[in-house]
C-alpha cells in the first residue's frame, strides 16, 4: 500500500508540472495575440488590407476658426459635421466605412460638439449657431452653414422618427401681446411649434424663453392681404406692386429681428400669395438660406405650392385653420377634424393664433392625441424632409 501511495503522488506531481507548462505557453500565446492585435503598426497596416480599396478621397472640412470676441474658457458651439475629418472607405463588397479623426483645433477653448445635424442642443437652444448666420445691413440673417448645414435642421426639435401618424401644430401671433406671448410659451406643450410676428416687440427675449421651453419656431413676415392698406399686417409689409429688390429688402429687415427659426409663414397675404411674380423671389430668397417656408392655408388662390416647386424650396402647406371660431368647444372639434386627416394621410398641419381658448384647447387635446398614438412634432419634420409636392 505504501508503494502504491508514493506512486500515485509521483504521478500527480508530474500532472501537475505538465499542466502549468500548458497554462504557461497558452498565456504567452495570448499575450503575443493581444499585444501583436493592438500593436500599433498592425493598426495601421489593417486599414489598407487587400478588401479595402480607399478610392474615395477624404472629406474635406473647413478649419473653425476662433471668433474674434471669444474668450479663454468660454463654451464655443459647433455643429454636428463640423469637428472632424472623414475618411471614406469602399470596401471590396460595396459597402462604404468612414473612419472619423480629431481635426486640429486653432484654440484652447473648449468646443461642445453634440454629434446632432438635426436639431440643438438643449444647453445652446437658446444660442444661434454662428455659422449659419450672415451679417447684412439689417443685422444677421440665417444662411446656410460651410458644412452644408440648415436652419431648418439646426433649430429644429427633433422628434421619434417613427413613421406614424404625425401631426404639427403652429401657434401664431406671439409677440403682438407681452400676456398672449407668455401664455402661449408657459402652457402649450413643447411639441408645438410657435410663430412669431415680426412686427411684434421684444422677440428676441421671447425666442430665447421657448427655445428653452422646447419649441421649435418660425418667424411671420407680413403680406398683402386683400383689402390692403384697409387691412394692413404692419410695417415692412411685402406688396405685390413693389419691385423685387424692394420686397428682399423688407424680407431681410423682418428676418434680422431674431434668431433660430427653422422658417418663415406669411402673415396675412392673401392677395400677396396669389401673385406667382411677386412670391417667386421670396421663396426662392428663403429656400436658399436654408429655411422652410409654410403656408398657413388661409388663401385659397395661394399659388406657393407651385412656386416653392419651381424654386426648389422646402414648402408646406397647412390643412387646417384651427380657431376660425374662437371658441374652445369649436377649436376641439377642429383638431379632432385634424386628427382624422393625419390618420389618412400620415400627417397633417394644423394653424392657430395664441387666443387664450386656443392654447387651452390645445394643450388639453395634445394630452388626450398623445393617448392614441398620435405624435406632434416641430413643423419642420413634416415639410423638411422633401420638397413641396
Amino acid at each position: 500500500m505504501g508503494r502504491n501511495k508514493k506512486k500515485s503522488a509521483g504521478s500527480f506531481r508530474r500532472f501537475s508540472a505538465l499542466a502549468a507548462l500548458m497554462v504557461i505557453g497558452v498565456g504567452s500565446f495570448g499575450g503575443l495575440s493581444v499585444y501583436t492585435a493592438l500593436s500599433p503598426g498592425n493598426l495601421r497596416s489593417s486599414s489598407t488590407a487587400p478588401d479595402a480599396d480607399i478610392s474615395v478621397p477624404p472629406a474635406e472640412a473647413t478649419p473653425q476658426a476662433p471668433s474674434s470676441n471669444q474668450t479663454e474658457g468660454e463654451l464655443v458651439p459647433q455643429s454636428g459635421r463640423s469637428g472632424a475629418n472623414v475618411q471614406r472607405n469602399i470596401m471590396a463588397d460595396g459597402n462604404v466605412v468612414s473612419v472619423y479623426s480629431p481635426r486640429e483645433r486653432d484654440s484652447n477653448s473648449p468646443v461642445l460638439m453634440s454629434g446632432q445635424t438635426y436639431g440643438q442642443d438643449p444647453r445652446m437652444a437658446s444660442q444661434p449657431n454662428e455659422e449659419l448666420l450672415e451679417e447684412s445691413p439689417f443685422g444677421k440673417l440665417p444662411t446656410t452653414g460651410p458644412d452644408g448645414l440648415r436652419p431648418m435642421e439646426q433649430y429644429a426639435r427633433p422628434w421619434s422618427g417613427a413613421r406614424g401618424t404625425r401631426i404639427a401644430i403652429i401657434v401664431g401671433g406671439l409677440g403682438l401681446s407681452q400676456t398672449g406671448t407668455q401664455k402661449a410659451i408657459r402652457d402649450l406643450p413643447p411639441e408645438v411649434t410657435l410663430g412669431f410676428a415680426a412686427s411684434g416687440n421684444s422677440l428676441q427675449r421671447w425666442m430665447q424663453e421657448s427655445r428653452r421651453e422646447g419649441h421649435e419656431i418660425l418667424l411671420q413676415v407680413p403680406f398683402e392681404p386683400f383689402g390692403y392698406p384697409g387691412t394692413n399686417p404692419g410695417p415692412d409689409t411685402l406688396l405685390v406692386a413693389g419691385p423685387a429688390t424692394i420686397n428682399l429688402e423688407r424680407l431681410h429687415r423682418s428676418m434680422a429681428k431674431i434668431t433660430n427659426y427653422t422658417g418663415i409663414m406669411n402673415y396675412l397675404g392673401g392677395r400677396f400669395m396669389a401673385d406667382e411674380k411677386a412670391l417667386e423671389p421670396i421663396l426662392s430668397d428663403i429656400g436658399k438660406r436654408g429655411l422652410l417656408f409654410l403656408d398657413d392655408g388661409s388663401s385659397a388662390q395661394s399659388k406657393s405650392t407651385p412656386v416653392a416647386k419651381a424654386q426648389s424650396a422646402t414648402a408646406g402647406f397647412a390643412d387646417l385653420q384651427l380657431d376660425d371660431q374662437v371658441n374652445e368647444n369649436a377649436i376641439l372639434r377642429k383638431l379632432d377634424d385634424l386628427e382624422r386627416i393625419a390618420r389618412r394621410n400620415g400627417s397633417a398641419i394644423g394653424v392657430a393664433s395664441a387666443f387664450d381658448e386656443s392654447i387651452a384647447a390645445i394643450s388639453k387635446w395634445s394630452v388626450e392625441a398623445s393617448g392614441r398614438g398620435i405624435e406632434i412634432v416641430g413643423v419642420s419634420a413634416l415639410v423638411s424632409d422633401k420638397p413641396a409636392p
